[in-house]
């Protein structure tokens, strides 16, 4: 079987899509899975308790190697979600997907597109692409 492409997801949600496709519905849709996948990745923690947190500030210094700085910057999570909490957190990822489709589709946008340029961008503005 082979993968299936963002255009043909897009397509796929264009097709189901019925009930919100008002340009405000869709927008508080991918609104609203985004904070249930924010929510599935906090019960995780607080919940289930496979993943921890642990933050602080990073220590970072302009004169460290790229290397240097990606031994030393850390993401603050400890341990693993587990099959139950991959399932939850995958699912709500899914959601918002859809939501993102859909939202693309009302606007006329391209994902396949969108990842190619924002991978373009990635390449050649490097560590200076960082956010």
């Amino acid at each position: 079987m082979s993968s299936l492409t963002l255009k043909q997801f897009q397509d796929q949600v264009s097709e189901l899509l019925l009930r919100h496709r008002s340009l405000l519905d869709v927008l508080s849709k991918f609104q609203q899975s985004g904070a249930a996948t924010n929510r599935s990745v906090v019960k995780s923690i607080t919940e289930c308790g496979c993943i921890q947190v642990h933050a602080a500030k990073q220590e970072y210094h302009p004169e460290m190697t790229l290397d240097e700085a990606k031994d030393v910057l850390g993401t603050h999570v400890s341990g693993h979600l587990c099959e139950q909490c991959i399932e939850v957190v995958s699912t709500e990822l899914g959601r918002n997907l859809f939501y993102m489709s859909a939202l693309s589709n009302i606007l006329d946008v391209n994902l396949e597109q969108v990842v190619e340029n924002e991978s373009k961008k990635c390449t050649t503005l490097g560590l200076f692409n960082m956010s």
